[in-house]
């Protein structure tokens, strides 16, 4: 499936919006970095998946309680609902990357450490097998 040029403007805008956040996070939570951040995101994600689709995302996941406070010079705690809003949403995928990160080369082994292997199944919530 090939991508349409309004769809690869919108991951650009969407790329840009998650580098202004982490910038703004990195920064101290600079409000201007990330109202900016979340203007971006927010615009190439309604060009990525369209306008209904990203109005449901967001109303599902919280999105618009820590927007608003991020623009209501309230960053800190906008952040923190967004976090858990992403967190929210991607949480289930967690394991799935984990087991994914444990297959390269040089990652996987500091992953498979005995007492590693065993704190990061416990934070991602996933069973531990008896295989070691």
């Amino acid at each position: 499936m090939w991508l349409t040029d309004g769809q690869k403007i919108g991951v650009a805008l969407t790329s840009f919006g998650a580098f202004f956040m982490l910038l703004g996070v990195l920064l101290f939570f600079d409000g201007g970095l990330l109202a900016l951040g979340n203007i971006l995101f927010i615009s190439g994600l309604t060009l990525i998946i369209g306008p209904t689709k990203t109005f449901y995302f967001s109303l599902e996941n919280k999105n618009y309680a820590g927007i608003s406070l991020v623009f209501l010079k309230w960053p800190f705690f906008g952040m923190i609902i967004e976090t858990f809003g992403f967190l929210n949403l991607f949480g289930d995928f967690f394991p799935v990357v984990l087991t994914f990160l444990r297959q390269l080369p040089i990652l996987g082994t500091l992953l498979n450490l005995p007492y590693i292997r065993p704190a990061l199944d416990r934070l991602v919530g996933t069973r531990q097998s008896s295989i070691v």
